[in-house]
């Protein structure tokens, strides 16, 4: 079992920077490649980022790809979100998730663990 607890969400204006964190614990979470997704009212569940369990190989969604960067810190467990350029659509749930396995996917059913979610808003 891996837990992953999200945190950095908030409020922001447009043209802002926020960065999203998310600790992992419990079997080996650097075993596991992950993703970011985010999820916005009456919308399904989108990709924004994902991240090669070596920490060297990341792909983004392409509404997000050039504004947003995923990395991995293993001493510390924890997987992070840099969004720069925040647009008003980009106000989401914001979740970080867990897959076995090298590489992410871009569909949420395949992965194995998720954090509880953190709110991003941007303003315009």
């Amino acid at each position: 079992q891996v837990q992953l607890v999200e945190s950095g969400g908030g409020l922001v204006q447009a043209g802002g920077s926020l960065g999203l964190s998310c600790a992992a614990s419990g079997r080996t979470p650097s075993s596991y490649a992950m993703g970011w997704f985010r999820q916005a009212p009456g919308k399904e569940r989108e990709f924004v980022a994902g991240i090669h369990r070596s920490g060297h190989i990341t792909s983004y969604g392409d509404s997000v790809k050039g504004r947003f960067t995923i990395s991995r810190d293993y001493t510390k467990n924890t997987l992070y979100l840099q969004m720069n350029n925040l647009k008003p659509e980009d106000t989401a749930v914001y979740y970080c998730a867990g897959r076995g396995g090298n590489y992410w996917s871009r569909i949420p059913g395949e992965y194995d663990y998720w954090g509880q979610g953190t709110q991003v808003t941007v303003s315009s």
